[in-house]
């Protein structure tokens, strides 16, 4: 991306990136330094964050790192004041730190479940309340809340995760009405499919899983990429795949048919599973291992588009009938799938 004059398109703005660590973060990080942002970056884990940086600095780009835990209110509010002196200040702000759990409810520690209300919803909270304030003095700025379809649609025996992903759509929807009389402030939610990242191999699994990231699974790189688009041109809302925009719709039409079946389907999971140990993973301390950008996913991306595909053409036929009730096949139909993990 250049502009007219062959500069870089961000050249000279401040960019501030939490979870910059690995991922999404990571490939976000990359993609601003290469058109000339200066990076804020950070995250919990100092040794990955300075590894982010010194790729950063590759490009040409100044790059500022901290260690932050973002569901520190104290942690965030220094991020932002750093940020602000450093380059007197900041044009964007990447809401993208995260973490998230699989198993049933009641058998995830509950400090589990506070940690990933307190970083995934607190954390968005904190930054938008640190950033915001500069935004107005500057009567500019651009906050992109990378949310997931997690937003819309509830992850199967994800429910903290979900929690905290349908709270931060509701923060961005209403801080979208408060700066309403702000032309040049933007609010912004992306709300992406599956990444092929490494989040998914430092999540809490209190499911018995192996988890994978599965199918359909998207580049980060991509993502990275659609948050940079959103920068330049800001919307409210973006729904960066195909499979976010499908899995949205269709959930709006058919609930409780996909929460019933998914739910079921992961319950079957969780019965033939290998019982791999529990873990909380990066809930209560920073990531370890796979600090990349990319991850581990179950299939090849060939075999997972048609899967995917198949699966959403699927479960929409599913739904569409469940939905009917009109007849007692119909709703026998419903109760037996759902009850074929008993």
């Amino acid at each position: 991306m250049k502009n007219k004059k062959n500069k870089p398109l961000f050249f000279g703005k401040t960019v501030v990136i939490t979870g910059a660590s690995s991922g999404v973060g990571k490939a976000t990080a990359e993609a601003f330094a290469k058109e000339g942002a200066n990076l804020v970056l950070a995250s919990r884990g100092e040794e990955a964050l300075n590894e982010t940086a010194k790729i950063c600095r590759q490009y040409g780009s100044m790059v500022l790192t901290l260690v932050t835990d973002t569901s520190c209110a104290t942690d965030v509010y220094q991020l932002a004041e750093k940020a602000f002196i450093l380059y007197n200040r900041i044009d964007y702000w990447i809401n993208n730190a995260g973490v998230l759990s699989f198993g049933k409810f009641e058998e995830t520690p509950i400090e589990v479940i506070d940690q990933i209300i307190k970083t995934n919803l607190l954390g968005y909270i904190h930054s938008a309340h640190a950033v915001l304030p500069i935004f107005k003095k500057q009567k500019k700025g651009v906050l992109i809340n990378n949310i997931s379809i997690g937003g819309w649609m509830p992850a199967p025996y994800g429910t903290a995760y979900t929690a905290s992903k349908f709270g931060v759509r509701g923060m961005v929807e209403t801080l979208q009405g408060e700066v309403s009389d702000y032309p040049e402030i933007h609010i912004c939610a992306l709300y992406p499919g599956f990444q092929k990242s490494a989040g998914i191999e430092h999540a809490a699994n209190y499911s018995g899983i192996k988890l994978s990231t599965p199918p359909p699974s998207f580049d980060p790189r991509d993502l990275a990429h659609t948050i940079l688009k959103v920068a330049k041109k800001p919307i409210n809302a973006t729904y960066p795949d195909w499979f976010s925009a499908s899995a949205k719709n269709l959930y709006t039409f058919f609930p409780a048919p996909i929460r019933n079946v998914c739910s079921a389907l992961m319950r079957l999971l969780m019965k033939k599973a290998n019982h791999e140990d529990y873990t909380s993973g990066n809930v209560l301390e920073p990531s370890r291992g796979n600090m990349g950008i990319d991850g581990k996913t179950l299939l090849s991306s060939e075999k997972a588009i048609k899967i995917a595909s198949a699966g959403i053409v699927g479960l929409g036929i599913l739904a569409f009938f469940l939905s009917i009730k009109r007849s007692e096949k119909l709703d026998s139909l419903e109760k037996d799938f759902v009850k074929l993990d008993a």
